[in-house]
């Protein structure tokens, strides 16, 4: 396969070849409706699904799924709680960024680590840069499929841009004030000075 044609992701803080496709659905546009997701048939391989598409086809797949050759990208307006019960059916969970500017993927990639305990790969997909890069890894991702017009390498940088976090987080549970230690506060005798 030559160097124009792999399909390169950031993952466990390294460049690799990646094997999965990301399946989407056509956008609606004037005069031609969106795909319904029940009548899209998934090609063979390695495909990371819409939810929505699984959702309905979920018996048509779950030999693949169970297989590993399915997994499922959560749009940034669906709610991951839906997957609450089925989380160890897939091999890896993607969250779709539609544009740079929406933030909801975040809650959705804490929400799942945190709440709904999910610890397999956590794969941002879509306006995917590397701006972005260390507070996703924050909030729990640990793959990166940087959008296709940017440099995959160096994007991997962004993930070191900061060497110090203040908050706690799903990558550093203690905030930064519990995790050095402080002097205990000079004792001062307050005996009325200055009354």
């Amino acid at each position: 396969m030559s160097e124009a044609v792999k399909n390169l992701i950031i993952k466990g803080r390294q460049v690799v070849e990646d094997d999965w496709q990301v399946l989407r659905l056509a956008e609606p546009i004037e005069g031609a409706p969106a795909h319904d997701p029940a009548t899209v048939t998934v090609p063979e391989g390695k495909f990371i699904v819409p939810l929505s598409l699984w959702l309905v086809q979920r018996e048509l797949l779950a030999a693949r799924t169970a297989a590993g050759e399915i997994a499922v990208w959560i749009a940034s307006d669906e709610r991951p709680e839906t997957l609450k019960d089925l989380l160890g059916q897939f091999p890896l969970i993607a969250v779709d960024f539609p544009k740079f500017t929406d933030g909801r993927g975040y809650s959705i990639a804490y929400n799942l680590r945190t709440r709904l305990g999910w610890t397999g790969e956590l794969r941002a997909v879509g306006d995917v840069l590397r701006d972005q890069l260390f507070s996703m890894q924050r909030v729990g991702f640990d793959a990166f499929a940087v959008r296709s017009d940017r440099d995959v390498h160096d994007a991997l940088k962004g993930l070191s841009d900061f060497s110090e976090t203040y908050q706690a987080s799903v990558d550093q549970k203690v905030p930064l004030f519990r995790r050095h230690p402080r002097p205990a506060p000079a004792v001062v005798n307050n005996d009325g000075a200055g009354i």
